[in-house]
């Protein structure tokens, strides 16, 4: 015991104080162990300072330092009334704000653009918050009925008939088309070296028109009895719902299961009668504004949202063809997705725009945006489909298998387990698509549609507001916008591909 007592040992004077650790955390350690830990990370924290202080600084202070606030005309933006060198003219972007979001649309009508913007964003935003319910309702609104409703709002007027009668129209234009197609042959086959060969086909093809004219026929009879009967959009919409119901019952199981089918149309069909009837669809409706007169950034959301919208189902549809097994549709699809991505987009434009009605029969037109709406959604199509494509072989065979041994069909592996995971894998792919869309509706003022910057630049030419400024401020104003919308999507697609590669975290 006193052994251990004596060996044991107590320190009686107090050690030397060491430095205290260098700090890894807060301001202080980022600029340690981030910006100024080796000579090269010294070298660029210096140039990127001084590229903020001559890029932030001199931006700062045109937008707000040394701007101008308030003011009637190009007078309150002068250097020489001011007293300074003026900055942005921000007078101006409040003159021209209306034509920097409508366009040239009539003053009177402008509450229809404004009811189209909100109900847009009552019906977006629902979905994009994943916590709130009715996700397949919502989605059937926005996608659905939103771009009839939309349509209506902002073009204006009315309908003269419903599904039986658009039915029966589409039917006879297409049968007039082949019948025009083989008459064409047959005048062909007169002055044609292989007019015989001609002749033949020709009258093949008129036959094959006569048949189908022949099939539609009670169709057609049925909507001319409707349209002389008066009240032909409420007598056809009554049709139209009988025949749809009936339909949806009997695909939903008939009298075992086809109740809910049979309910769920019913209810559609009520809400569209209240549509027709809430906008007079039935009787005119809204006064018609030509979309020569839309503009701004209405023009920029339309182009930009259809696009978006529309593009995505047929880059879908072109990636499961590219890598279908049935030659026919594999080759059709590599065919147009490698033509129109060599095309450029500007003469997709100028195709769809000038082109495109040499094509189609005499007394068939389509609207000029419609036209360019077209050309935009088939030419980001073909990009989207590489993008799927990729996403597709990032999924392993062995998940194809794992559903065939369960039992899954072809459309049920690919809806189910392969399309989710590669459209996963894909996320920022397509939100890069989706961004230089948003950017490249500029290129629709080419072919006479004025978007946010076609409607921007008509604006200079005003000698009001013809200021040194003048184009400055309006360049940064609409550079704004874009910079708000393209910033947002791709925020919002990192919150998404955060939240589906949940499992990938560690």
């Amino acid at each position: 015991m006193n052994d251990i007592a004596s060996s044991s040992f107590v320190r009686r004077d107090l050690l030397a104080e060491r430095p205290a650790p260098v700090k890894t955390t807060g301001f202080v350690g980022l600029m340690r162990t981030r910006l100024f830990n080796s000579p090269t990370n010294i070298l660029l924290t210096v140039l990127g300072a001084l590229l903020l202080w001559f890029t932030i600084v001199p931006s700062v202070r045109f937008l707000m330092v040394d701007a101008v606030w308030s003011g009637k005309d190009r007078a309150a933006c002068l250097t020489e009334n001011v007293g300074f060198a003026v900055g942005a003219c921000w007078p101006y972007i409040q003159a021209k704000l209306p034509q920097l979001i409508y366009g040239f649309y009539p003053e009177a009508e402008r509450w229809r653009v404004n009811l189209t913007f909100v109900l847009a964003v009552v019906l977006l935003v629902p979905l994009l918050v994943p916590r709130l319910p009715a996700k397949g309702l919502n989605a059937s609104l926005f996608f659905v009925a939103f771009p009839v409703v939309a349509f209506f709002l902002l073009h204006g007027g009315g309908i003269k008939g419903f599904g039986l009668s658009w039915t029966a129209g589409l039917l006879e234009l297409f049968d007039d088309s082949i019948i025009g197609a083989g008459q064409a042959l047959l005048d062909l086959s007169k002055t044609s070296a292989v007019g015989p060969l001609l002749w033949v086909v020709g009258n093949f093809v008129v036959l094959i028109g006569t048949a189908i004219h022949w099939l539609i026929l009670p169709l057609t009879w049925l909507r001319d009895q409707i349209q002389a009967a008066g009240q032909s959009v409420w007598a056809d919409f009554a049709v139209t719902a009988v025949i749809v119901s009936l339909i949806a019952f009997g695909l939903g199981g008939g009298l075992r299961t086809g109740w809910r089918a049979l309910a769920s149309s019913i209810v559609a069909f009520v809400a569209i009668a209240a549509v027709i009837k809430l906008m007079g669809l039935d009787s005119g409706g809204l006064p018609v504004v030509a979309t020569n007169l839309w503009g701004g950034l209405l023009v920029t959301l339309v182009v930009s949202v259809t696009g978006i919208v529309t593009s995505l189902p047929i880059g879908i549809a072109l990636a499961l063809g590219r890598r279908s097994t049935i030659p026919l549709i594999r080759i059709f699809s590599i065919a147009f997705i490698e033509f129109w991505r060599g095309v450029p987009l500007i003469t997709v434009l100028f195709f769809a725009t000038y082109m495109l009605p040499l094509f189609l029969p005499g007394n068939f037109t389509v609207d000029g945006l419609v036209r360019a709406l077209i050309g935009i959604a088939l030419f980001t199509g073909a990009y989207q489909a590489e993008n799927v494509r990729g996403g597709l072989a990032a999924i392993q065979r062995g998940q194809g298998e794992a559903a065939a041994a369960l039992g899954l069909s072809w459309w049920k592996t690919t809806s189910l387990i392969v399309l989710p995971q590669a459209l996963r894998h894909v996320i920022p792919n397509l939100v890069n698509s989706f961004i230089s869309l948003f950017k490249d509706t500029s290129l629709v003022s080419i072919v006479a549609l004025f978007d946010l910057l076609g409607s921007l630049r008509a604006s200079f030419s005003d000698p009001k507001w013809s200021t040194p400024s003048t184009a400055f401020t309006g360049f940064a104003f609409a550079g704004i916008i874009y910079f708000i919308f393209c910033f947002g999507m791709s925020r919002y697609s990192l919150f998404v591909e955060h939240r589906l590669n949940a499992h990938r975290r560690n």
